[in-house]
């Protein structure tokens, strides 16, 4: 029977109305975790999807894509004006059959990357299909293309991890090459990635969709707080996408960097591999605090392997990896303020020089990957982290300070992904737990040296030089943290309308935070050695303070927070014409943290701080009364509305050409750590008494916690001597956070022109604008009897830590208003790598102008009564000027050599100027410093060298790796020790021999076997 074409077409919306009921209704279980159980899930954060067009007589009825190495299927059928949309396809090398009237005609293999909005079209009347018979392959070659829509980022491919060089198999070491971003390596080998002006704690990475966010501990991700260790085993990474702003709605707890790595999995044929890297101080040039004695004993022994394939063909197939890691990594302590060890009286003078400290992990991962129809795809993952060593890092805490490290971590994933001819959906069930905890080694005094002084190097009148200049005996670190619990993700993408993908998406977590803290179990003493009252020239007699830790009888220090967070999505790829796509999303997230919201604060600490007890707050520049909990006044914040706008604009028919852009809003979270300091004070707590020297840069108003100095202050009677004078308050901290806390976000607007100038070579120019704000900060709480934050004329500015109320120690008040800002021109060309063209290219150049009015990467903000007293400055922790290129070339006889160039301006500098007189000042400052080099502050070239060995007689695809990379290779000095005196003639030169994690000409010997 015949139908009229106004038929044919309310048929086929009512068809397309009637499937799409059906489609939710089926999925009803995921929707109902998806609302009320509901969680985002990331099917593109994790993968690909591939659409396009098919024109041929007689119609194309059905597109099939076929992954070659596992043998997974997914077809939809073709609309009416030719277009078809597989939305979500796990990152491989497929072929697609497309059925037509006259049989099916097959393509050749091409590669889907992760996060890629592939674009295929067929004409079949082109003479290159039509020409050939029914048989025949259709080659896609320069058929294929991106569509990126407004996001700023870049893609690293297994190419890229498997040959470039570096030094630590973290598979997150060439997320440089995306504008904006930074791999950091600190002095003792720690490593974290950091993007615009925002600190690490600002970054999310996402493993096969499922974000890795430390809700606890700073640097973003578990595991990275404080460490060498790699945060998942590179053997198992097949490939990642960093992005540096404007991500779409999926994305979530994240304002600055994002990361979607997807794993491998095992295939329809066995593979494997093993491996093992070394290096040691035999193969390293000196650094340069060895120039005048012996090498450090230095050692990097990392090794591991992989297998997998199938259980059952085409159905079940297996992956599992192993990477450990051992280390003893060199270390520099120095003196601070870049003092000369000179200046030290001979006892302390041997504390000083290179030392290591040690460092172990083991990660291990599995992956279940089963197929049980061409719909459905069923996996089981799961990740095991252990590490130990030492805590030590370069700079003046002596060695042995040191705190031992313990971590843990396990997570694991349950995912089923049912795909349908026009909608996906794909729910994932997540559990993880976390555990960070460092402990001291050494339980005894320890002793803090703080000049506050004249200029040792270049004294002026009235200018008042403060800072710590050495740390010795019992460590402070002393902490148990983590995180522990489930969570649901459901993502429902729908491809039933013309030219919309849309995605929704959902996310619920059940996650218990929590926090034993410690520290100040050993007593601290803090001496002022410029301040002599018996004489000499080093005070280590008489201190002006002491800080220890102890009970207050009022509850646990063990602390536990239930939470509960909730988000939610919708986003719309819209082709608007053949030319303009619009990415459209809002997304919106909650989070509720019970130890927070409904904390009450002990009535002692309420009554200290009542105008009866502490007058100094009357005329104080703030209201106490807004950070005092009755557990009433908390809400969780509701506001955490993101909308996600992108575009891009074809210029021509082959797309060539385009211009691309957006704006969005990203909402990250509060840290933890920082919340649960209200409760953590107030059953064991740092105690500080101030001692009543003389010295006139360290004073305080007498009182239970300001005593005239005694010696027995020095032995544990003495302490408890100081406990009980202090009366109830034990001379305890105090804090209050603000009732009305905000969440800290960034707003991102990017706009840039992407041209493929050939088909393996691409160019990208962009600009982005990235505001972050509603950064948490601790700020002092005291103030001096009239209410006043600094001292009256003539002094010197310098904060009240004398004036805390009587009894106890310092008040300090949580807040939000950390700001930062960056502006950032980049340049960026790809070169890809091919068999037919085996060579490599990639380079970004990034122009930044970023501001902050804060030190970078600082919570306690203990210099000004509030933040808007702190200077806007250009930011300490952005270099102004950065490249990054790569580049690889496969050699004859089976050598590939590959190499990794960097390239900065030298870092900013931030210090404080504390002028007393009749016009007191103190001021931020921050100054380029000078360079290492003609004008750079940063450069190393690495290189690598890998030779490839077949072994034929096992298998096509065995063969042994030999290899050896060379870091540094032109031994640059990138040394982090600058003059930052604005008093001193070498003000901002280079004062110190110490070069942070920055390393010596390294060789490092590699071998491999894989099959």
């Amino acid at each position: 029977m015949k139908f009229s074409h106004d038929f044919q077409t309310v048929s086929a919306r009512r068809s397309r109305a009637r499937t799409l009921a059906a489609a939710l209704a089926w999925s009803s279980a995921g929707a109902a975790l998806a609302i009320g159980v509901a969680t985002p899930v990331q099917a593109q954060v994790g993968g690909a999807s591939l659409r396009g067009t098919v024109k041929a007589e007689g119609g194309v009825s059905q597109v099939t894509a076929i992954n070659v190495n596992t043998g997974l299927t997914r077809s939809v059928t073709v609309g009416e004006s030719g277009s078809y949309n597989i939305a979500s396809l796990p990152v491989g090398t497929y072929r697609l059959e497309l059925t037509t009237p006259g049989g099916v005609r097959r393509t050749d293999e091409f590669t889907l990357s992760v996060g890629q909005s592939a674009v295929l079209d067929f004409d079949f009347s082109q003479p290159d299909i039509a020409s050939a018979d029914g048989d025949a392959i259709i080659v896609t070659g320069s058929r294929i293309r991106s569509m990126e829509g407004g996001e700023v980022g870049t893609n690293i491919t297994q190419r890229q991890i498997e040959v470039l060089p570096q030094n630590n198999r973290n598979f997150l070491a060439f997320a440089d090459l995306a504008p904006g971003v930074q791999f950091v390596t600190g002095s003792s080998g720690q490593s974290r990635l950091q993007g615009g002006a925002q600190d690490s704690r600002s970054v999310n990475i996402f493993i096969d969709g499922v974000g890795q966010k430390d809700y606890v501990l700073k640097n973003g991700i578990t595991g990275q707080d404080s460490t060498q260790g790699n945060p998942f085993p590179q053997l198992a990474v097949g490939e990642y996408r960093v992005l540096s702003s404007n991500y779409k709605a999926e994305f979530d707890q994240v304002s600055s960097v994002a990361i979607s790595a997807v794993t491998k999995s095992g295939t329809n044929d066995f593979h494997g591999e093993v491996f093992v890297d070394y290096t040691d101080q035999s193969l390293r040039d000196r650094r340069p605090s060895e120039l005048t004695g012996t090498k450090v004993k230095t050692k990097d022994f990392q090794f591991g392997g992989a297998l997998g394939g199938p259980i059952i063909k085409d159905m079940l197939h297996f992956f599992v990896t192993y990477e450990g890691k051992r280390q003893e990594n060199p270390i520099d302590i120095r003196p601070g303020l870049s003092l000369p060890v000179t200046y030290f009286p001979s006892e302390y003078q041997g504390v000083f020089g290179p030392t290591n400290a040690t460092f172990n992990e083991d990660l291990y991962f599995g992956k279940l990957s089963f197929q049980p129809s061409n719909s459905d795809l069923i996996e089981l993952s799961g990740k095991y982290r252990k590490e130990s060593g030492e805590f030590l890092s370069s700079g003046f805490n002596a060695r042995e300070t040191i705190s031992s490290q313990d971590v843990e971590e396990l997570r694991v994933t349950g995912r089923w992904e049912h795909t349908a001819d026009n909608w996906i959906n794909d729910f994932k069930v997540t559990y993880e737990d976390v555990k960070w905890a460092p402990t001291p080694t050494l339980f005894e005094d320890g002793f803090l040296f703080a000049y506050a002084g004249p200029s040792p190097t270049n004294p002026q009148p009235g200018v008042v030089v403060r800072g710590d200049i050495l740390r010795v005996g019992g460590g402070s670190n002393y902490q148990e943290k983590g995180q522990k619990g489930w969570g649901v993700q459901n993502d429902f993408t729908w491809t039933g309308f013309e030219g919309h993908t849309i995605k929704v998406g959902a996310k619920a977590k059940w996650v218990e935070l929590n926090s034993l803290q410690l520290n100040g179990f050993n007593p601290v003493y803090t001496y002022n050695p410029a301040f002599n009252p018996g004489g000499g020239t080093f005070n280590d007699d008489v201190p002006y303070r002491v800080q220890f830790g102890a009970s207050t009888g009022n509850g646990s220090p063990i602390i536990n927070s239930k939470n509960f967070q909730f988000g939610i999505y919708v986003q719309d790829d819209w082709e608007v014409t053949d030319r303009l796509t619009l990415n459209l999303g809002v997304r919106w997230d909650y989070e509720r943290t019970p130890a927070f919201l409904d904390f009450v604060h002990p009535a002692d600490a309420v009554n200290a701080v009542s105008p009866a007890n502490y007058p100094n707050l009357v005329n104080a520049d703030y209201d106490i009364r807004d950070f005092i909990s009755t557990g009433k006044e908390r809400k969780a914040f509701t506001g955490a509305w993101q909308p996600r706008i992108g575009f891009s604009y074809e210029l021509d028919d082959d797309a060539r050409y385009v211009v691309f852009g957006g704006f969005g809003r990203s909402y990250d979270r509060n840290q933890f750590d920082f919340l649960q300091q209200e409760i953590s004070t107030g059953s064991y707590t740092t105690r500080t008494f101030n001692f009543i020297t003389g010295d006139p840069n360290n004073s305080c108003a007498a009182g239970p916690t300001c005593v005239a100095w005694n010696p027995i202050y020095l032995t544990e009677a003495g302490r408890q001597q100081l406990l009980a004078g202090a009366g109830p308050g034990g001379g305890r901290e105090l804090r209050f956070i603000n009732n009305d806390l905000k969440v800290p976000y960034s707003d991102q607007f990017s706009l840039g022109f992407r041209a493929k100038v050939t088909p393996l070579f691409e160019a990208e120019v962009g600009y982005s604008h990235i505001e972050s704000k509603d950064g948490f900060a601790y700020l002092l709480g005291n103030r001096r009897p009239d209410g006043t934050f600094f001292p009256p004329a003539p002094s010197a500015p310098n904060s009240p830590f004398g004036f805390a109320p009587p009894g106890f120690g310092s008040i300090i008040i949580g807040t939000n208003g950390i700001e930062t800002s960056a502006d950032s021109a980049y340049l960026k060309l790809v070169k890809n790598y091919t068999v037919a063209s085996p060579w490599s290219f990639s380079a970004t150049y990034t122009y930044t102008e970023a501001e902050e009015n804060r030190q970078f990467g600082e919570t306690f903000s203990l210099d000004y009564p509030s933040l808007d007293d702190y200077t806007v400055t250009r930011s300490s922790g952005v270099r102004k000027h950065r490249l990054v290129a790569t580049g690889s070339v496969d050699l004859p006889i089976g050598v590939t050599l590959s190499g990794k160039f960097q390239i900065a301006s030298p870092p900013y500098l931030k210090t404080f100027r504390n002028i007393g007189g009749a016009n007191p000042i103190r001021e931020v400052i921050s100054n380029e410093a000078h360079g290492n080099g003609d004008r750079w502050g940063f450069r190393q070239m690495d290189v690598a060298i890998t030779k490839y060995i077949p072994f034929k007689f096992i298998s096509e695809e065995s063969r042994l790796r030999l290899r050896v990379d060379i870091l540094n290779l032109f031994n640059d000095r990138n040394y982090v020790d600058y003059n930052n005196d604005p008093n001193s003639p070498n003000y901002l030169d280079i004062s110190g021999n110490g070069v942070g994690g920055n390393p010596p000409r390294t060789v490092k010997v590699s071998a491999g076997f894989s099959f």
